[in-house]
């Protein structure tokens, strides 16, 4: 997972007057955020990589596009442009899943090993506004964000099942066509109608328009990006913001705009799955939760810095190795001779001793495992009522117009919540040790059903890796040329002493 920070610094190394290496903030458990900078001009790009922490190709693509900024001047000096690039804003996180991160990929070993924090320790999130941000994370991006002054900030996300898009703060003409193209070379397929885009403009096919923040509660927050955001705190500076999304197991269905048969029928059948997946899943949470307590910085949480509270309390933001080195993007073939859990089988548990009262086990990363837990059993009815025609959602928001890329997203979208919520639970009891409620035979049954469904019924391939950083490069560049064209000359250079410093690679630090 060092192999990112080695790289990066490997390539200072060759080429120190073209790039440098900085120190731009700390992790919640004190890991480096590393800014990599590649050229001399005056206009700032920034790409942000890692911004989700199950996420890991933009650390792949932002080395691919250090190399070809070195390898072709016209991408910086012939653009008056410095690239840079923020190595991953989660590592923390990020590390989680390594699990899963050499290979082989199977969705399986994914969703088993799957990690994503809870809505509001995501550090691209600003549901108080940019002076409430608490996660040194965020502080550390926005800080870089006023100091660049970028014409365009790329951030770089994954889709775990189904296409690439593209999300913008403002258009950039041309650029649908642009990934079309990109898209049909690679065998890329285009996601005609997102979850994450349901209520948002269409740009142009796969192109979409992230409207303005507005106040809303906590679950239009984590299912419509409602809340302030990293994406528009630059917007003030000129910035065009673009969020790259590319696909990890692609869906053909994604990218049929024809009209459905039966929408509703569709619907319906949506909905009666996703509320019959919730009850399951919150069944099981409540045989998992007695059974389970928090480390000692659960009990401390409320009054330790960068902590954020539920209703249901306070949630730790400590990870779980302080002091471990960065993530890096998904290593080719690199043995991890760590001994894990990832094959989706439970090693054996002790068992209990009748008539004996067995303490709870302490899991230190329990409240963490379960703060996401807990935010995607908290909108699954909300959206099941939104999605199912029978349900009157005359005082919500009515579904648009629906083609059968919609449907298929939302069919997609349903699924991902119950797998994700299936596999913390399954890490929660695995790091427990024991399986007192007994459920790990329930959960290594859905999960196999479930991530079944995505391999026959939706047609779920494995993308490899490389194809899905040439696309995410392609795009990124792509963006990088039509913002250059479009956007006034408001960035600036705010680094002084270019390479006086020496690089320090990330694993050393």
């Amino acid at each position: 997972m060092d192999e990112l920070g080695a790289q990066a610094a490997a390539l200072v190394a060759r080429r120190p007057r073209d790039a440098r290496l900085r120190r731009v903030g700390t992790s919640r458990a004190g890991t480096p955020l590393w800014l990599l900078s590649v050229g001399h001009g005056s206009r700032q790009a920034l790409v942000v990589a890692g911004p989700h922490a199950n996420e890991p190709v933009g650390g792949a693509t932002v080395l691919r596009l250090a190399e070809r900024v070195l390898a072709d001047p016209r991408l910086s000096e012939g653009a008056d442009a410095t690239w840079n690039l923020l190595l991953s804003l989660d590592p923390d996180g990020s590390r989680r899943n390594e699990g899963w991160l050499p290979g082989p990929y199977s969705l399986g070993r994914y969703f088993r090993n799957f990690f994503r924090p809870g809505f509001l320790e995501q550090p691209e999130w600003l549901p108080d506004g940019a002076a409430g941000a608490r996660l040194p994370e965020t502080r550390a991006l926005l800080e870089v964000q006023d100091e660049l002054r970028p014409f365009l900030q790329c951030s770089l996300h994954g889709v775990d099942v189904g296409g690439g898009f593209v999300e913008l703060t403002r258009d950039l003409p041309g650029l649908a066509q642009r990934v079309a193209h990109t898209a049909a070379r690679l065998g890329i397929p285009r996601e005609l109608g997102p979850y994450d885009t349901l209520y948002w403009p269409s740009i142009g096919p796969a192109v979409y328009r992230i409207p303005p923040p507005r106040r809303g509660d906590l679950a239009a927050a984590i299912t419509e990006a409602a809340v302030e955001s990293t994406w528009f705190h630059p917007h003030r500076h000129g910035t065009v913001t673009a969020v790259v999304e590319a696909p990890m197991w692609g869906v053909a269905g994604v990218e049929d705009g024809t009209p459905p048969a039966d929408a509703d029928a569709v619907l319906r059948t949506l909905s009666r799955t996703l509320r019959h997946d919730t009850r399951i899943l919150e069944q099981l949470l409540a045989r998992i939760r007695p059974f389970v307590q928090g480390g000692p910085d659960t009990a401390t949480a409320a009054t330790e810095p960068g902590t954020l509270s539920r209703t249901a309390g306070p949630t730790p933001l400590t990870a779980a190795r302080p002091g471990a080195g960065p993530v890096g993007p998904l290593p080719g073939g690199a043995a991890d001779r760590r001994p894990r859990h990832d094959v989706g089988r439970p090693a054996p548990a002790p068992t209990a001793t009748p008539g004996v009262l067995h303490r709870p086990p302490r899991v230190l990363d329990a409240a963490r495992l379960l703060a996401p837990v807990d935010d995607y059993l908290l909108v699954c009815p909300g959206l099941a009522d939104a999605w199912d025609p029978d349900v009157d959602t005359s005082a919500a928001r009515p579904l648009p117009p629906l083609n059968t890329a919609h449907l298929a997203a939302l069919r997609i979208a349903g699924r991902r919540l119950a797998l994700r919520t299936a596999g913390l639970l399954y890490q929660l009891v695995v790091a427990s040790g024991s399986d007192p409620a007994g459920v790990l035979p329930e959960l290594d049954r859905l999960i196999d059903e479930w991530c079944a469904d995505y391999r026959d019924g939706f047609g779920a391939r494995w993308i490899s890796v490389a194809r899905q950083v040439e696309y995410q490069s392609r795009v990124v560049l792509s963006a990088f040329e039509l913002a250059r064209r479009h956007t006034p000359v408001h960035s600036r250079s705010s680094e002084p002493g270019w390479g006086a410093q020496s690089a320090v690679p990330m694993h050393r630090e």
